[in-house]
Formats: C-alpha cells, sequence, structure tokens
C-alpha cells in the first residue's frame, strides 16, 4: 500500500474542501461584432468594422468576522492600446477592483483601474451618450470629443467607492475619493438614489473633477430620473461641469422613451441638447435604436443624427450614423 499517495490525497482534498468553503471564483465572457456608417457634408469616414472580447474574473467570500470580500479583475484586448510597455500591441489588463462589503456598513471597493466617482457612476445620458457616437470622424470640423469627457470623468487608478446600506425606504448613500497624484490635488464626491415609489428611479451626484493642472480642475454634477409604467419608461438626465479653464464648461440635458414591446424586443427615442460655454450654437442628437435578446444574444440596431456637432451652424458639422451590432454574453 502506498502510504504517500494515500496521505497526499488526503491533504489535497481537505484542501479543495477548505477553498470552496471559504469562497468560490468565476469566469464570465463577452464578445460583439459591429459595423456602422456615416453620412454628412466633407466626411472623410466611411463604413467600419469592429469587434469587443472581455473576460471578467471574479471571486468572493464571507471571512469569520461577517466581512464580504470579492475581487475583480477583467482581462479586455482593446484595452491600454497605446501602452506598449508590456509588448505589443499593449496591454490586456483592464478595470480591477476589491469590495469590503456587510449588511450593516455597506460596501467598500477600492479600485486599482477603471476607477469611478459618484458622478460618472450615474451611467451616461439618459440617452446614452449619442454625442460619443461620433468622435471617430475624420474630417477637419469634427465634433468636439470632450463634449462628455468632464461630465464623465473618472477617479482613474486607486480610487475608493463607498455605497451605504438602505437608510430608509428605497435610499441609499454614494461617496468617492480620488487620492492625491502627482500634479494634482485629491477628488471626492458624494451621491444619493432613491427607488421608494414604485417605477420610480431618481439619482444625483457631484463630484470633483481632477486634472492635470489647476485650470483642467472643477466639479461635475448629475441628476438622472426614470419612471416605469407598465411597458413605457420615460428618462431624464442632466450633466453639468464647471472647469476653472475658458470655454471648457458643458450642460448636456437628455431625454429619452423606452417601448418594451415583449421580452425580447425593445424600442428607444432620445434626444441631447449640448451646450458648451463661449460656442455660438448647442450641439443637438438624435436617436432612435431597436434591440431583439434571445438568450445570451443581443442584436441591435440604431440610427443617430448630430446637429451643429461643433457648436456652430456649418452645414458640415451635420452628420448622420447608422449602427448595427451582435453582442454574445457568456
Amino acid at each position: 500500500m502506498n502510504i504517500k499517495k494515500i496521505g497526499l490525497t488526503a491533504l489535497a482534498a481537505s484542501l479543495v474542501s477548505v477553498s470552496a468553503n471559504a469562497g468560490s471564483m468565476s469566469v464570465s465572457g463577452s464578445a460583439s461584432m459591429n459595423v456602422s456608417g456615416y453620412s454628412g457634408e466633407e466626411l472623410n469616414a466611411g463604413k467600419g468594422y469592429s469587434m469587443g472580447n472581455q473576460l471578467t474574473f471574479s471571486g468572493s467570500g464571507e471571512l469569520d468576522n461577517g466581512l464580504n470580500v470579492s475581487l475583480s479583475f477583467v482581462l479586455d484586448q482593446g484595452d491600454d492600446e497605446t501602452d506598449t510597455s508590456t509588448g505589443a500591441g499593449g496591454s490586456p489588463f483592464d478595470s480591477h477592483s476589491v469590495t469590503v462589503s456587510s449588511d450593516m456598513l455597506g460596501s467598500i471597493k477600492l479600485i486599482g483601474e477603471g476607477g469611478t466617482t459618484t458622478a460618472n457612476n450615474i451611467d451616461g445620458s439618459a440617452a446614452g451618450d449619442i454625442w460619443d457616437k461620433f468622435d471617430t470622424l475624420a474630417n477637419a470640423s469634427k465634433q468636439m470629443n470632450n463634449q462628455g469627457a468632464y461630465a464623465t470623468a473618472s477617479a482613474g487608478n486607486n480610487a475608493f467607492f463607498y455605497n451605504s446600506p438602505e437608510l430608509m425606504d428605497g435610499l441609499t448613500l454614494q461617496a468617492s475619493y480620488q487620492p492625491q497624484a502627482g500634479s494634482r490635488i485629491s477628488g471626492s464626491g458624494i451621491g444619493a438614489t432613491y427607488t421608494g415609489v414604485d417605477g420610480l428611479t431618481v439619482k444625483y451626484a457631484n463630484a470633483d473633477i481632477v486634472g492635470t493642472t489647476a485650470a483642467a480642475s472643477g466639479d461635475s454634477t448629475v441628476i438622472n430620473v426614470s419612471y416605469a409604467y407598465g411597458p413605457v419608461t420615460v428618462t431624464y438626465s442632466d450633466m453639468a461641469s464647471d472647469i476653472e479653464a475658458s470655454d471648457s464648461d458643458f450642460d448636456i440635458t437628455s431625454y429619452a422613451v423606452s417601448y418594451t414591446v415583449s421580452d425580447e424586443i425593445s424600442i428607444t427615442y432620445g434626444t441631447e441638447d449640448v451646450t458648451q460655454e463661449g460656442g455660438t450654437s448647442d450641439a443637438e442628437y438624435e436617436t432612435i435604436s431597436a434591440s431583439y435578446t434571445a438568450g445570451g444574444m443581443t442584436v441591435t440596431a440604431g440610427v443617430h443624427d448630430a446637429e451643429n456637432a461643433n457648436f456652430g451652424t456649418a452645414s458640415n458639422q451635420d452628420y448622420e450614423k447608422w449602427t448595427l451590432g451582435a453582442s454574445f454574453a457568456f
């Protein structure tokens, strides 16, 4: 009889048993295939294809003192494309975080990369950041890429985010903190979410925008209100940023109406009005999109329109874009 082999087998079994009791690990993934096209005067951007792929590693467990600890780590081939320090093509390592939580204390998350503030945690405008769909235009009068950059400014790396337990029926509070780093000050943010009325969700947040200089710093205020009644959901949002540098303040007001046709099909119509300090005209955006979901697959199609995209009235600042994509979750 091989006593050594039996002993090692028993030890391995006991280690597996302990690990299973202590916590669990899982891997989820997503992939997408997309095609889009533009039209507009003096336009220099034709039909384009793109893809996405991402793996998320998640682990969690409960400690003897009752605290829950969870880890999230994302691999994304499209991340850090300009960072060649780890080899050609950049690093595939994306956002990662550790969260400590309890029912009584809420949760606090340390985000190593891809940090969030209370303001940009409110995910985009009501219509889904239509302005961002036109960032790839290549002609000289293309829309300004920073229209939403300040309003959606993230906390960067090694930032903290806190979410309170439910303080009263439907009310939770949020807080964010970005430690001081080279050539910048620290930043903080506060926010609140209320869901105490059936169908109603109200979110509010204010956060510092921490730039590399004082002129590039300021603050962002976001409010998002949505109400769902039967198959119809109406959403309003306003994202305002106040930056020290001249002509750098933006206000993005957005509306959206979504209709759920069935469990698989939904249709959304939305608008955005973007005001820039010093601009001669507001940039106006409009979108209509539809999605179909079956199992882990979602097919989306949309038509998007931009007028006065560079805050002027010239005809070459008006564009149209269509999109078609399929995404898969597994």
